[in-house]
């Protein structure tokens, strides 16, 4: 979507109103020169007053100023006089062109105060202030939850009315929000229009290339609130939350017993029909996941590609190198709600528990 905010272009300023603000004539100069003064401060004033004298004769929008009607009936007519020189795409504003053009500078002139992070607009910039105050300026009077952009709020009012605008020519399915009818179209052209340049990956969204970067950048702008861990993607943020808050959404009908991710659900399902499709070719060893085989062979081959930047100790898998950091970091984001006590792997909070509880561990005999 292109920018709402709207830069004058080079036009005769608004003029009459048909009558004059109050005092109107009392705030200029009287030795000030041409009239324009007078016309700025005529539309100024109409900030104050929320008079909008100009009328969109298609759509019936109010405008205070004749340049942004003018600029608004181009949504009409879908006039885009502005081309930029570079790719050639068009536009309504200049303002709008400003703007694109820093795609192409990579200027950034918006910084925010909190993170250091800019942005090449400054409406992209209140919009992330939201995320460090926390404001929701944008409500569903239907069900009162909040939104941080009026897109988004828009977007979540076709879940109440069950409108979907977007249809599939392919399929027929329906879509309520572009993105995700973009998503979905390309299941079916297999396009990937968005490659890494440092290790030529491609992506069917511009988002996954951008959550890829931080591969190689190490970026990682998501914080646990928890414990204050931080992760590259959204996704993994929320799959590691639900460690802290216990969250376990995905249940199994077999014996109910609760997950916090689908595929270890699907995985925990193959305990019930006690299938192992993935054999080992080395000892015949089967497993139930290619994952669980994949981490077997390291047995034969004595591979360990995960490697601890601070003492170098080598790991098979990647979570026994994340486990071996918290002896250098200190982290211990496993709690005891009980007491208060703090642990850096699950298992030996279990342990632990266990003296509050009086359980014993299967090991021990008894009396």
């Amino acid at each position: 979507p292109e920018i709402l905010q709207i830069k004058e272009e080079q036009e005769e300023l608004c003029t009459s109103l048909g009558q004059e603000e109050p005092e109107l004539q009392q705030m200029t100069d009287e030795h000030e020169e041409p009239s324009t003064n007078k016309a700025q401060m005529k539309k100024h004033y109409r900030i104050h007053t929320g008079v909008k004298p100009y009328l969109c004769n298609t759509c019936g929008k109010n405008f205070s100023c004749s340049s942004h009607l003018k600029v608004h009936t181009r949504t009409h007519t879908g006039e885009k006089p502005y081309s930029c020189e570079i790719c050639g795409k068009s536009f309504r504003s200049n303002d709008n062109l400003l703007v694109h053009m820093r795609t192409h500078t990579g200027e950034k002139p918006y910084s925010c105060e909190t993170c250091g992070k800019s942005f090449s607009h400054c409406s992209n910039l209140t919009v992330h202030m939201r995320s460090h105050t926390g404001e929701k300026p944008y409500s569903c009077e239907t069900c009162g939850k909040s939104f941080t952009v009026s897109r988004s709020l828009m977007v979540h009012m076709r879940l109440h009315t069950g409108e979907k605008l977007y249809l599939c020519n392919t399929c027929g399915k329906r879509f309520t929000d572009l993105t995700t009818f973009k998503r979905h179209t390309a299941i079916h052209t297999g396009v990937k229009p968005y490659s890494c340049e440092t290790c030529g990956k491609s992506f069917t969204y511009s988002s996954n290339l951008k959550v890829h970067m931080r591969t190689h950048t190490g970026e990682k702008p998501h914080v646990c609130n928890f414990c204050w861990k931080r992760f590259a993607d959204t996704s993994a943020l929320k799959r590691h939350t639900a460690v802290h808050q216990g969250e376990k959404p995905y249940s199994c009908e077999t014996c109910g017993n609760g997950f916090r991710r689908r595929d270890n659900l699907l995985l925990h399902m193959s305990t019930h029909t006690d299938e192992k499709p993935y054999p080992c070719e080395t000892c015949g060893k089967s497993f139930r996941s290619n994952e669980n085989l994949l981490l077997h062979v390291r047995t034969h081959t004595g591979e360990k590609p995960y490697s601890c930047k601070t003492c170098g100790k080598s790991f098979s898998h990647c979570s026994n190198l994340i486990v071996h950091m918290r002896t250098h970091t200190g982290e211990k984001p496993y709690l005891c709600t009980t007491c208060g006590k703090r642990f850096s792997v699950p298992s030996v909070l279990k342990s632990h528990m266990r003296i509050h509880t009086g359980e014993k561990s299967g090991n021990e005999n008894t009396v």
